[in-house]
C-alpha cells in the first residue's frame, strides 16, 4: 500500500528536508542549513495524509543544531489553520528530535515556533502606516531587494525622546515580531493612558523585521548572505549587512535615548533582558536606568523575571559587534536585548500552547510601562 503522507515546505518561511515518509510512524526528516551558513534549527512544514494516524517524525540531524540544548524539554508547535498554534508531544532522544502526534485533520503544519509570515509583516506595516500618528520611512533594501522599512510614531513635532525598537535580526525568532505587533496595538490605542503619555513625550522608531530575506528563506540566524546581523554592528557593510548599515545611518540622524532589540532564546525557558554592564561607558546613570526598567517590568508583568539570564559581561569586555552593546556605547543610553523563550515560561507555564504569539503580544504591550518610567525618570532628564 502506497503511503498517503506528503510533506512540503515550499512556502514563505518553510524549511525541511524529507529523508523518508513512506510510513506515518517512521517519518524521517532533516533540518536544512540556513542560507550560506552552518546554522540550523528552524523548521516549518506541512504534513498531509496523516489524519487519524499516529505520526512519528524524527529529525535525524537535531544534534547538529546551533543550540542542541534548546531541544531539552522543548515541545514543537502545530496548527491546522496557521492561526492557532498548540504544542505537540516532542522528545529529544539519542541526538534526534522526535514529534509524536495524531493529526485530527488531513492537513497539519508543524514549526519550531509560530511563524510570522512576510505577508503578515506587510499587512502589519500597511495597518500601522494607516494610523495618523505613524509614517513609514524607507531605509534601503536587503541583498535580495526587499524593503527595510521603519515606522516612525509620535504625536509631537517638537522635542521628544527617541525610542528605537528593532526585532528579528535573527529571522527564526518569530516571537520577536509578535511582540512588536502587540506593542504597536497598545501604542495605537488612543484610549490607553500609557500610549497617550508616551506619544506626547517620545518619538518611536520601530523596525519590526530587520531580516526579511532570512525570514522568507526559513533561516534561524542569518540573512541571505549567511551573515549574523547581530555581529555586524561595529563594522556593517553594504554588501553583507545592508540592514544594519541602513538602521545605523538613520540612528545617526535621530539620536537614540532608549533602545530595545527583541529576540528569542532557544534554551532558557524565561523572559529576560541583557544590558550594557560591560561597555566602556557604563556608569551609575546607565545602571540606575537598567534597574528601574527591570523593577517596573517585573512589577507589571508576571511573565518577566530577572533571576535567570545571561552572565553579565565584565566591565570593558562587552562585544561591541552586538547591537545592544554598540548602541549603548555609542549613544550612552539605556540599551537592552530582550529575550523570550522558544519553550515555555517555566514560571507561568501553559501546557497547551507554551510561550505563544498571544503571550508575546501581551509582553510587547506591557513593555511600554517600563519605557515610560525610564523616560520620565530623573536619570534620563539629567541629560536634557
Amino acid at each position: 500500500m502506497t503511503s498517503r503522507i506528503k510533506i512540503s515546505s515550499a512556502f514563505d518561511g518553510g524549511n525541511i528536508s524529507v529523508i523518508n515518509a513512506s510510513e506515518p510512524d517512521n517519518i524521517r526528516v532533516k533540518i536544512p542549513n540556513d542560507t550560506n551558513s552552518k546554522f540550523l534549527q528552524w523548521f516549518y512544514f506541512r504534513l498531509q495524509g496523516g489524519m487519524g494516524e499516529q505520526c512519528v517524525i524524527q529529525f535525524e540531524n537535531a544534534s547538529d543544531a546551533a543550540y542542541p540544548d534548546g531541544w531539552v524539554d522543548y515541545q514543537a508547535v502545530a496548527s491546522y489553520d496557521r492561526e492557532y498554534w498548540f504544542r505537540v508531544p516532542t522528545e529529544y532522544v539519542d541526538g534526534k528530535l522526535v514529534i509524536t502526534h495524531q493529526p485530527e485533520q488531513d492537513s497539519v503544519y508543524y514549526a519550531y515556533f509560530a511563524p510570522y509570515s512576510y505577508e503578515r509583516h506587510l499587512d502589519m506595516m500597511a495597518w500601522a502606516a494607516s494610523n495618523e500618528d505613524c509614517i513609514t520611512d524607507h531605509l534601503g533594501e536587503t541583498a535580495e531587494g526587499r524593503d527595510i522599512t521603519l515606522l516612525e510614531i509620535s504625536k509631537t513635532q517638537g522635542l521628544a525622546k527617541n525610542i528605537w525598537i528593532i526585532a528579528r535580526q535573527h529571522p527564526g525568532e518569530t516571537m520577536a515580531e509578535w511582540f512588536v505587533e502587540g506593542l504597536l496595538e497598545r501604542l495605537f490605542d488612543e484610549s490607553h493612558p500609557i500610549a497617550r503619555a508616551l506619544l506626547r513625550n517620545c518619538r518611536f522608531y520601530v523596525v519590526p523585521n530587520m531580516n526579511p530575506d532570512g525570514a522568507v528563506h526559513g533561516n534561524l540566524r542569518v540573512n541571505s548572505k549567511g551573515v549574523n546581523l547581530n555581529r555586524e554592528w561595529k563594522n556593517p557593510t553594504a554588501e553583507f549587512s545592508p540592514e544594519v548599515l541602513a538602521v545605523q545611518k538613520k540612528m545617526a540622524e535621530t539620536g537614540v535615548d532608549l533602545f530595545l532589540d527583541i529576540h528569542g532564546d532557544e534554551a532558557l525557558p524565561v523572559n529576560f533582558v541583557d544590558g550594557c554592564q560591560g561597555v566602556p561607558s557604563f556608569d551609575a546613570r546607565m545602571e540606575a536606568m537598567e534597574t528601574l526598567f527591570k523593577d517596573v517590568f517585573t512589577a507589571v508583568s508576571p511573565d518577566f523575571q530577572t533571576e535567570i539570564g545571561y552572565t553579565p559581561d565584565q566591565f570593558g569586555e562587552a562585544n561591541l559587534t552586538v547591537a545592544t552593546k554598540w548602541v549603548g556605547e555609542t549613544y550612552k543610553c539605556l540599551s537592552f536585548t530582550l529575550e523570550m523563550p522558544f519553550k515555555d515560561n517555566k514560571n507561568l507555564p501553559d501546557d497547551v500552547v507554551g510561550w505563544s504569539p498571544e503571550r508575546a503580544k501581551i509582553l510587547g504591550a506591557d513593555v511600554l510601562y517600563p519605557i515610560y518610567q525610564v523616560i520620565m525618570s530623573s536619570h534620563m532628564k539629567a541629560d536634557d
